[in-house]
Protein backbone atom coordinates (compact mmCIF):
# COMPACT_ATOMS: atom_id res chain seq x y z
CA UNK A 1 0.00 0.00 0.00
CA UNK A 2 0.90 3.37 -0.38
CA UNK A 3 2.61 5.15 2.39
CA UNK A 4 0.20 8.34 2.14
CA UNK A 5 -2.38 5.90 2.91
CA UNK A 6 -1.10 3.89 5.88
CA UNK A 7 1.57 4.12 7.82
CA UNK A 8 4.93 6.32 8.17
CA UNK A 9 7.94 3.83 6.49
CA UNK A 10 9.56 5.24 10.05
CA UNK A 11 6.80 2.93 12.18
CA UNK A 12 8.44 -0.21 13.51
CA UNK A 13 6.16 -3.39 13.97
CA UNK A 14 7.07 -7.24 14.77
CA UNK A 15 7.85 -9.70 12.53
CA UNK A 16 8.77 -12.86 14.73
CA UNK A 17 12.00 -11.79 16.32
CA UNK A 18 12.53 -9.37 13.21
CA UNK A 19 12.56 -5.86 13.33
CA UNK A 20 10.80 -4.41 9.81
CA UNK A 21 9.89 -1.32 9.10
CA UNK A 22 6.71 -0.13 6.97
CA UNK A 23 7.80 0.82 3.63
CA UNK A 24 5.21 2.40 1.47
CA UNK A 25 2.82 0.18 3.17
CA UNK A 26 5.18 -2.92 2.86
CA UNK A 27 8.21 -3.77 5.18
CA UNK A 28 11.61 -2.69 4.79
CA UNK A 29 13.53 -5.64 6.38
CA UNK A 30 16.31 -3.30 7.69
CA UNK A 31 19.26 -2.17 5.93
CA UNK A 32 19.57 -5.44 3.28
CA UNK A 33 16.12 -6.36 3.15
CA UNK A 34 16.27 -10.49 4.29
CA UNK A 35 20.15 -10.97 4.49
CA UNK A 36 23.09 -10.92 2.17
CA UNK A 37 23.77 -13.84 3.50
CA UNK A 38 21.66 -15.83 2.05
CA UNK A 39 23.13 -18.51 0.30
CA UNK A 40 22.52 -19.50 -3.60
CA UNK A 41 22.25 -22.91 -4.67
CA UNK A 42 20.22 -23.58 -7.10
CA UNK A 43 22.05 -23.67 -10.81
CA UNK A 44 18.70 -24.32 -12.95
CA UNK A 45 17.03 -27.48 -14.18
CA UNK A 46 20.22 -28.80 -15.83
CA UNK A 47 20.45 -32.21 -13.41
CA UNK A 48 23.98 -33.80 -14.15
CA UNK A 49 25.19 -31.19 -16.81
CA UNK A 50 27.43 -28.97 -16.97
CA UNK A 51 25.23 -25.87 -18.84
CA UNK A 52 25.93 -22.85 -16.23
CA UNK A 53 22.39 -21.77 -17.02
CA UNK A 54 19.60 -20.69 -13.95
CA UNK A 55 16.17 -20.23 -13.21
CA UNK A 56 14.30 -22.01 -16.14
CA UNK A 57 11.02 -20.57 -16.54
CA UNK A 58 7.86 -20.59 -18.87
CA UNK A 59 6.14 -17.13 -19.00
CA UNK A 60 2.38 -16.69 -20.25
CA UNK A 61 1.96 -15.58 -23.60
CA UNK A 62 -0.51 -13.66 -25.73
CA UNK A 63 -1.60 -16.74 -27.34
CA UNK A 64 -0.74 -19.65 -24.91
CA UNK A 65 -2.55 -22.10 -27.55
CA UNK A 66 0.42 -21.96 -29.81
CA UNK A 67 3.22 -20.28 -28.22
CA UNK A 68 5.03 -20.33 -25.22
CA UNK A 69 8.13 -18.04 -24.01
CA UNK A 70 11.16 -19.67 -22.06
CA UNK A 71 13.94 -17.54 -19.97
CA UNK A 72 16.38 -18.52 -18.07
CA UNK A 73 19.69 -16.43 -17.54
CA UNK A 74 23.67 -17.19 -16.48
CA UNK A 75 26.43 -15.43 -14.90
CA UNK A 76 28.08 -14.92 -18.07
CA UNK A 77 27.38 -15.31 -22.12
CA UNK A 78 26.77 -18.60 -23.11
CA UNK A 79 27.74 -20.37 -26.39
CA UNK A 80 24.83 -20.57 -29.20
CA UNK A 81 22.10 -20.53 -26.67
CA UNK A 82 18.73 -22.28 -28.22
CA UNK A 83 15.73 -23.83 -27.04
CA UNK A 84 14.96 -27.15 -28.67
CA UNK A 85 11.11 -28.66 -28.03
CA UNK A 86 9.23 -31.73 -29.71
CA UNK A 87 5.89 -33.60 -29.25
CA UNK A 88 6.53 -35.00 -25.50
CA UNK A 89 8.78 -38.82 -26.46
CA UNK A 90 9.62 -37.94 -29.92
CA UNK A 91 12.86 -38.17 -31.11
CA UNK A 92 14.55 -35.34 -33.51
CA UNK A 93 13.62 -31.66 -32.23
CA UNK A 94 12.97 -27.77 -33.73
CA UNK A 95 16.16 -25.17 -32.53
CA UNK A 96 14.67 -21.51 -32.11
CA UNK A 97 17.30 -19.31 -30.82
CA UNK A 98 17.65 -17.59 -27.79
CA UNK A 99 17.96 -13.57 -27.90
CA UNK A 100 20.06 -12.48 -24.67
CA UNK A 101 20.40 -8.96 -23.12
CA UNK A 102 23.26 -8.33 -20.47
CA UNK A 103 21.57 -6.82 -17.73
CA UNK A 104 23.45 -5.04 -14.11
CA UNK A 105 21.54 -4.52 -11.12
CA UNK A 106 22.36 -4.56 -7.05
CA UNK A 107 26.32 -5.00 -8.44
CA UNK A 108 25.38 -8.01 -10.13
CA UNK A 109 25.34 -8.87 -13.28
CA UNK A 110 23.94 -11.60 -15.50
CA UNK A 111 22.84 -12.20 -18.80
CA UNK A 112 19.04 -13.09 -19.58
CA UNK A 113 17.58 -14.96 -22.27
CA UNK A 114 14.54 -15.19 -23.66
CA UNK A 115 13.23 -17.06 -26.85
CA UNK A 116 9.50 -17.65 -28.07
CA UNK A 117 8.00 -20.84 -29.33
CA UNK A 118 5.43 -20.13 -31.67
CA UNK A 119 3.84 -22.82 -34.07
CA UNK A 120 2.62 -25.22 -31.26
CA UNK A 121 -0.59 -27.45 -31.85
CA UNK A 122 -2.97 -26.88 -28.91
CA UNK A 123 -3.95 -29.53 -26.44
CA UNK A 124 -0.34 -31.24 -27.71
CA UNK A 125 2.12 -32.66 -24.93
CA UNK A 126 5.29 -31.57 -25.83
CA UNK A 127 8.80 -31.06 -23.98
CA UNK A 128 11.88 -28.64 -24.56
CA UNK A 129 15.25 -28.09 -23.17
CA UNK A 130 17.70 -25.34 -23.40
CA UNK A 131 21.11 -25.95 -24.95
CA UNK A 132 24.87 -23.88 -25.13
CA UNK A 133 27.18 -25.81 -27.95
CA UNK A 134 27.87 -29.15 -27.28
CA UNK A 135 25.48 -29.21 -23.77
CA UNK A 136 21.85 -29.39 -22.96
CA UNK A 137 19.68 -29.37 -20.27
CA UNK A 138 16.75 -31.55 -19.40
CA UNK A 139 13.70 -32.07 -21.03
CA UNK A 140 10.55 -30.26 -19.29
CA UNK A 141 6.99 -30.23 -19.93
CA UNK A 142 5.01 -28.10 -22.27
CA UNK A 143 1.63 -28.14 -22.56
CA UNK A 144 0.01 -25.26 -25.15
CA UNK A 145 -4.05 -24.53 -23.82
CA UNK A 146 -6.51 -26.63 -25.71
CA UNK A 147 -9.19 -24.05 -25.81
CA UNK A 148 -10.81 -25.97 -23.06
CA UNK A 149 -11.73 -26.16 -19.58
CA UNK A 150 -8.58 -25.20 -16.73
CA UNK A 151 -7.39 -24.50 -13.33
CA UNK A 152 -5.27 -21.90 -12.74
CA UNK A 153 -2.73 -21.02 -9.33
CA UNK A 154 -3.13 -17.34 -7.52
CA UNK A 155 -0.35 -16.12 -5.12
CA UNK A 156 -0.73 -12.84 -3.62
CA UNK A 157 2.52 -10.58 -2.68
CA UNK A 158 5.09 -13.41 -1.52
CA UNK A 159 7.36 -10.49 -0.36
CA UNK A 160 9.49 -12.02 2.94
CA UNK A 161 12.11 -11.60 5.28
CA UNK A 162 12.71 -15.46 5.31
CA UNK A 163 11.62 -17.02 1.39
CA UNK A 164 11.08 -20.51 2.93
CA UNK A 165 7.53 -19.84 4.19
CA UNK A 166 6.90 -18.62 0.69
CA UNK A 167 8.82 -22.07 -1.23
CA UNK A 168 6.37 -23.95 0.94
CA UNK A 169 3.27 -22.80 0.15
CA UNK A 170 4.27 -22.45 -3.66
CA UNK A 171 5.86 -25.69 -3.65
CA UNK A 172 2.65 -27.48 -1.38
CA UNK A 173 0.23 -25.96 -4.16
CA UNK A 174 1.71 -26.96 -6.85
CA UNK A 175 1.55 -30.82 -5.57
CA UNK A 176 -2.06 -30.40 -4.33
CA UNK A 177 -2.88 -29.08 -7.93
CA UNK A 178 -0.79 -31.13 -10.64
CA UNK A 179 -2.73 -30.21 -13.50
CA UNK A 180 -3.13 -26.09 -13.19
CA UNK A 181 -2.24 -24.66 -16.35
CA UNK A 182 -0.20 -22.00 -15.10
CA UNK A 183 0.02 -19.48 -11.91
CA UNK A 184 0.01 -15.82 -10.98
CA UNK A 185 2.25 -14.07 -8.51
CA UNK A 186 -0.19 -10.89 -8.06
CA UNK A 187 2.87 -8.33 -7.46
CA UNK A 188 5.31 -7.80 -4.10
CA UNK A 189 6.88 -10.73 -5.36
CA UNK A 190 10.17 -9.68 -3.04
CA UNK A 191 10.45 -6.96 -0.39
CA UNK A 192 13.15 -4.75 -2.19
CA UNK A 193 13.40 -4.54 -5.99
CA UNK A 194 17.23 -3.71 -6.67
CA UNK A 195 18.05 -6.73 -4.15
CA UNK A 196 19.27 -9.40 -6.36
CA UNK A 197 19.43 -12.11 -3.42
CA UNK A 198 15.49 -11.86 -3.04
CA UNK A 199 15.32 -12.39 -6.24
CA UNK A 200 17.60 -15.43 -6.54
CA UNK A 201 15.16 -16.71 -3.19
CA UNK A 202 12.07 -15.66 -5.06
CA UNK A 203 13.57 -18.02 -8.01
CA UNK A 204 14.60 -20.99 -5.75
CA UNK A 205 10.91 -21.04 -3.66
CA UNK A 206 8.97 -21.61 -7.06
CA UNK A 207 12.12 -24.20 -8.60
CA UNK A 208 10.20 -27.16 -10.75
CA UNK A 209 6.80 -25.31 -10.92
CA UNK A 210 8.31 -22.53 -13.27
CA UNK A 211 9.70 -24.75 -15.58
CA UNK A 212 6.79 -26.75 -16.17
CA UNK A 213 3.96 -24.08 -16.31
CA UNK A 214 4.23 -20.51 -17.16
CA UNK A 215 4.07 -17.71 -14.88
CA UNK A 216 1.77 -14.48 -14.95
CA UNK A 217 3.64 -11.77 -13.05
CA UNK A 218 2.27 -8.39 -12.08
CA UNK A 219 4.00 -5.55 -10.62
CA UNK A 220 3.99 -4.38 -7.08
CA UNK A 221 5.19 -1.22 -5.44
CA UNK A 222 8.27 -3.28 -3.67
CA UNK A 223 9.59 -3.99 -7.43
CA UNK A 224 10.20 -0.14 -7.79
CA UNK A 225 12.34 0.01 -4.29
CA UNK A 226 16.04 0.40 -4.74
CA UNK A 227 18.24 -0.48 -1.44
CA UNK A 228 17.54 2.66 0.45
CA UNK A 229 13.92 2.38 0.38
CA UNK A 230 13.62 5.09 -2.24
CA UNK A 231 11.51 4.51 -5.55
CA UNK A 232 13.16 3.91 -8.92
CA UNK A 233 11.80 2.05 -12.22
CA UNK A 234 11.16 -1.48 -11.11
CA UNK A 235 14.44 -2.56 -13.67
CA UNK A 236 14.87 -5.95 -12.22
CA UNK A 237 11.01 -6.75 -12.83
CA UNK A 238 11.18 -5.67 -16.62
CA UNK A 239 14.37 -7.60 -17.42
CA UNK A 240 13.43 -10.88 -15.21
CA UNK A 241 9.88 -11.32 -17.07
CA UNK A 242 9.49 -11.16 -20.80
CA UNK A 243 5.59 -10.91 -20.84
CA UNK A 244 3.12 -10.36 -23.61
CA UNK A 245 3.70 -7.00 -25.99
CA UNK A 246 1.47 -4.04 -25.01
CA UNK A 247 2.45 -2.19 -27.93
CA UNK A 248 3.69 0.89 -25.77
CA UNK A 249 6.89 2.65 -26.02
CA UNK A 250 6.92 3.77 -23.11
CA UNK A 251 5.69 1.27 -20.97
CA UNK A 252 6.74 -2.31 -22.45
CA UNK A 253 5.78 -5.00 -20.07
CA UNK A 254 3.78 -2.88 -16.72
CA UNK A 255 1.07 -4.26 -18.23
CA UNK A 256 -0.37 -6.24 -20.64
CA UNK A 257 -3.45 -9.09 -21.87
CA UNK A 258 -3.67 -12.58 -22.58
CA UNK A 259 -6.19 -15.48 -23.33
CA UNK A 260 -6.60 -18.93 -21.56
CA UNK A 261 -9.31 -21.31 -22.55
CA UNK A 262 -12.74 -19.75 -22.27
CA UNK A 263 -10.91 -16.87 -20.47
CA UNK A 264 -9.80 -13.10 -21.13
CA UNK A 265 -7.28 -11.84 -18.37
CA UNK A 266 -5.86 -8.39 -18.38
CA UNK A 267 -3.39 -7.59 -16.33
CA UNK A 268 -3.20 -3.92 -15.12
CA UNK A 269 -0.56 -1.76 -13.29
CA UNK A 270 -1.19 0.25 -10.39
CA UNK A 271 2.22 1.82 -9.57
CA UNK A 272 1.60 4.97 -10.77
CA UNK A 273 2.78 6.97 -8.01
CA UNK A 274 6.04 5.21 -8.05
CA UNK A 275 6.59 5.90 -11.65
CA UNK A 276 5.37 9.20 -12.43
CA UNK A 277 9.00 11.12 -11.60
CA UNK A 278 10.74 8.82 -13.74
CA UNK A 279 7.88 8.22 -16.61
CA UNK A 280 4.88 10.09 -16.14
CA UNK A 281 1.86 8.49 -17.88
CA UNK A 282 0.96 5.12 -17.14
CA UNK A 283 -2.30 5.30 -15.47
CA UNK A 284 -3.55 7.92 -18.56
CA UNK A 285 -2.14 5.44 -21.19
CA UNK A 286 -4.03 2.45 -19.45
CA UNK A 287 -6.93 4.16 -19.64
CA UNK A 288 -6.81 4.18 -23.05
CA UNK A 289 -5.12 1.02 -23.86
CA UNK A 290 -8.08 -0.98 -21.92
CA UNK A 291 -10.95 -0.53 -23.74
CA UNK A 292 -9.43 -1.25 -26.86
CA UNK A 293 -7.92 -4.50 -25.47
CA UNK A 294 -11.34 -5.42 -24.46
CA UNK A 295 -12.88 -4.73 -28.10
CA UNK A 296 -10.35 -6.82 -29.73
CA UNK A 297 -10.18 -9.65 -27.34
CA UNK A 298 -13.11 -10.11 -25.39
CA UNK A 299 -14.13 -13.64 -24.09
CA UNK A 300 -17.10 -15.46 -22.76
CA UNK A 301 -15.47 -14.59 -19.19
CA UNK A 302 -12.75 -11.39 -18.59
CA UNK A 303 -10.68 -11.26 -15.65
CA UNK A 304 -8.58 -8.16 -14.43
CA UNK A 305 -5.97 -8.97 -12.81
CA UNK A 306 -4.08 -5.62 -10.77
CA UNK A 307 -1.71 -5.20 -7.71
CA UNK A 308 -3.40 -2.26 -5.06
CA UNK A 309 -6.87 -2.98 -3.77
CA UNK A 310 -9.80 -1.11 -5.29
CA UNK A 311 -11.00 -0.46 -1.83
CA UNK A 312 -9.63 1.73 1.07
CA UNK A 313 -9.58 0.43 4.18
CA UNK A 314 -10.12 1.89 7.88
CA UNK A 315 -6.66 1.44 10.34
CA UNK A 316 -7.10 0.60 13.81
CA UNK A 317 -6.25 3.71 16.02
CA UNK A 318 -5.99 5.91 12.63
CA UNK A 319 -9.56 7.87 13.65
CA UNK A 320 -8.80 10.14 10.32
CA UNK A 321 -8.66 7.33 7.98
CA UNK A 322 -11.73 6.95 6.71
CA UNK A 323 -13.66 3.75 4.52
CA UNK A 324 -14.25 3.97 0.96
CA UNK A 325 -12.94 3.53 -2.42
CA UNK A 326 -9.05 3.85 -3.45
CA UNK A 327 -7.46 6.04 -5.56
CA UNK A 328 -7.07 2.11 -7.73
CA UNK A 329 -10.67 1.84 -7.46
CA UNK A 330 -11.46 5.51 -8.66
CA UNK A 331 -9.50 4.73 -11.53
CA UNK A 332 -10.75 1.69 -12.76
CA UNK A 333 -13.97 0.73 -11.28
CA UNK A 334 -15.85 2.67 -13.63
CA UNK A 335 -14.78 0.82 -16.55
CA UNK A 336 -14.55 -2.28 -15.25
CA UNK A 337 -18.24 -1.92 -14.75
CA UNK A 338 -19.12 -0.34 -18.57
CA UNK A 339 -16.50 -2.95 -20.11
CA UNK A 340 -18.60 -5.75 -18.29
CA UNK A 341 -15.57 -7.43 -16.46
CA UNK A 342 -16.41 -10.66 -14.60
CA UNK A 343 -13.77 -11.01 -11.80
CA UNK A 344 -11.50 -8.61 -10.66
CA UNK A 345 -8.48 -9.95 -8.02
CA UNK A 346 -6.00 -7.62 -6.47
CA UNK A 347 -3.86 -8.12 -3.79
CA UNK A 348 -1.31 -5.78 -1.75
CA UNK A 349 -3.09 -5.33 1.28
CA UNK A 350 -1.88 -9.18 2.71
CA UNK A 351 -5.31 -10.04 4.28
CA UNK A 352 -8.41 -11.92 1.94
CA UNK A 353 -10.99 -10.67 1.67
CA UNK A 354 -13.96 -11.77 -0.91
CA UNK A 355 -16.42 -8.29 -1.57
CA UNK A 356 -18.92 -9.93 -4.05
CA UNK A 357 -20.56 -8.29 -6.82
CA UNK A 358 -19.84 -4.48 -6.91
CA UNK A 359 -21.56 -1.96 -9.18
CA UNK A 360 -20.85 1.89 -9.53
CA UNK A 361 -19.33 1.30 -6.49
CA UNK A 362 -21.91 -0.14 -4.27
CA UNK A 363 -23.02 -3.56 -3.69
CA UNK A 364 -24.96 -5.39 -5.90
CA UNK A 365 -26.65 -8.18 -7.92
CA UNK A 366 -24.35 -7.96 -10.86
CA UNK A 367 -20.96 -6.00 -11.51
CA UNK A 368 -17.33 -7.73 -11.12
CA UNK A 369 -16.82 -9.94 -8.17
CA UNK A 370 -13.76 -8.22 -6.22
CA UNK A 371 -11.85 -10.87 -4.60
CA UNK A 372 -8.55 -9.27 -2.57
CA UNK A 373 -6.32 -12.65 -2.62
CA UNK A 374 -4.31 -12.46 0.49
CA UNK A 375 -0.60 -12.80 1.36
CA UNK A 376 1.73 -15.60 0.28
CA UNK A 377 4.50 -14.54 2.28
CA UNK A 378 5.65 -14.24 5.77
CA UNK A 379 4.84 -10.07 5.92
CA UNK A 380 1.60 -9.94 7.84
CA UNK A 381 -0.68 -7.31 9.29
CA UNK A 382 -1.93 -8.61 12.21
CA UNK A 383 -4.77 -5.81 13.52
CA UNK A 384 -4.38 -3.53 11.09
CA UNK A 385 -7.47 -3.43 9.68
CA UNK A 386 -11.00 -2.56 9.83
CA UNK A 387 -13.38 -4.84 8.36
CA UNK A 388 -15.00 -2.64 5.40
CA UNK A 389 -18.83 -2.71 5.17
CA UNK A 390 -18.25 -4.57 1.72
CA UNK A 391 -16.69 -7.51 2.77
CA UNK A 392 -18.99 -10.62 2.84
CA UNK A 393 -15.61 -13.14 3.61
CA UNK A 394 -12.81 -12.34 6.08
CA UNK A 395 -9.88 -15.15 6.28
CA UNK A 396 -9.73 -16.62 9.75
CA UNK A 397 -7.95 -14.73 12.14
CA UNK A 398 -4.94 -13.88 13.04
CA UNK A 399 -4.30 -14.99 9.24
CA UNK A 400 -1.54 -16.87 7.94
CA UNK A 401 -0.78 -17.59 3.98
CA UNK A 402 -3.31 -18.48 1.85
CA UNK A 403 -3.38 -19.33 -2.25
CA UNK A 404 -6.43 -19.40 -4.67
CA UNK A 405 -7.48 -21.52 -7.35
CA UNK A 406 -9.55 -20.70 -10.49
CA UNK A 407 -11.24 -23.18 -12.72
CA UNK A 408 -12.97 -21.75 -15.41
CA UNK A 409 -15.06 -23.60 -18.09
CA UNK A 410 -17.27 -22.29 -20.81
CA UNK A 411 -20.36 -22.06 -18.65
CA UNK A 412 -18.57 -21.17 -15.50
CA UNK A 413 -15.73 -19.95 -13.10
CA UNK A 414 -15.26 -21.60 -9.37
CA UNK A 415 -12.73 -19.86 -6.68
CA UNK A 416 -11.51 -21.29 -4.02
CA UNK A 417 -9.14 -20.20 -1.48
CA UNK A 418 -7.19 -22.41 0.85
CA UNK A 419 -4.79 -22.30 4.05
CA UNK A 420 -1.64 -23.59 3.66
CA UNK A 421 -2.36 -26.99 5.17
CA UNK A 422 -5.02 -27.13 2.17
CA UNK A 423 -7.89 -26.29 3.94
CA UNK A 424 -10.32 -24.40 2.02
CA UNK A 425 -11.61 -21.24 3.50
CA UNK A 426 -14.08 -19.86 0.54
CA UNK A 427 -15.75 -20.92 -2.35
CA UNK A 428 -17.50 -18.49 -4.83
CA UNK A 429 -18.80 -19.63 -8.43
CA UNK A 430 -20.13 -17.44 -11.07
CA UNK A 431 -22.12 -18.72 -14.30
CA UNK A 432 -22.88 -17.75 -17.54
Amino acid sequence: MNEHTLLSRRNFLKLGAAAVVLAGGGWALGGTSWGRQASHTARALVKGGDLPAEYLRQIIAADNSHCRTIMWQSAAPLDDPQVEFRPAGQSGASAIPAQHDTFTDDGVTCTIYTAQITGLTPGTAYEYRIASGQLAGDWQPLRPDDGGSFQALLFPDSQSNDYSGWRELAQAAARRHPDAAFFVNMGDLVDNGEDHTQWNAWFDAVDGINSRIPLVPLMGNHETYNQQWKVRLPEAYLHEFAVPENGSAQFARYYYSFDYGPVHFIVLNTQWDETEEFKPGLLDEQLAWFPHDMQKNRKKWNIVLLHKDVLQYRIHNRPERTEGISEEGRAFMPLFDALGIDVVFSAHLHTYRNRGRLYNFQPADHGPLYILTGVAGNVRYPGLWVDHAFDKKVAPQPETDNYLTLDASADALEIRCFLPDGTEIDHTALQK
